[in-house]
């Protein structure tokens, strides 16, 4: 898989969560790594989600891990939290800001 094919299905799986009801600014930036190796990232402004394939300097928050982990993890299949204690997530940044990551996959998984 290319890396324009994983962002085309990731930033599908992402613009499906409900952000409506967050007020505060969140930037998180991903950093893939091995097959379908790329960055991205994703910004709730003003309770709209931006999903874009550039790298953000102004980021609150940084997540490094594979696609296929990822991919998961937008699916609901793996928890962010655990993934972060197993190894299978990196996270650099505010911590506080990055545990939100978890409640958009959650606001998605309700829809």
């Amino acid at each position: 898989m290319t890396y324009a094919e994983f962002f085309t299905e990731i930033k599908g799986k992402f613009m499906e969560a409900d952000v409506s009801h967050v007020k505060e600014h969140l930037a998180f930036q991903f950093n893939i790594v091995g097959e379908a190796e790329g960055i991205f990232y994703a910004e709730v402004k003003e309770g709209k989600l931006y999903v874009e394939p550039y790298e953000y300097f102004d980021r609150d928050a940084m997540f490094i891990c594979s696609a296929e982990n990822l991919r998961k993890i937008a699916d609901g299949k793996m928890d962010p939290v655990n993934a972060f204690f197993t190894g299978k997530l990196k996270v650099e940044g505010n911590i506080e800001k990055a545990l939100k990551l978890k409640d958009m996959i959650d606001s998605r998984e309700a829809i």
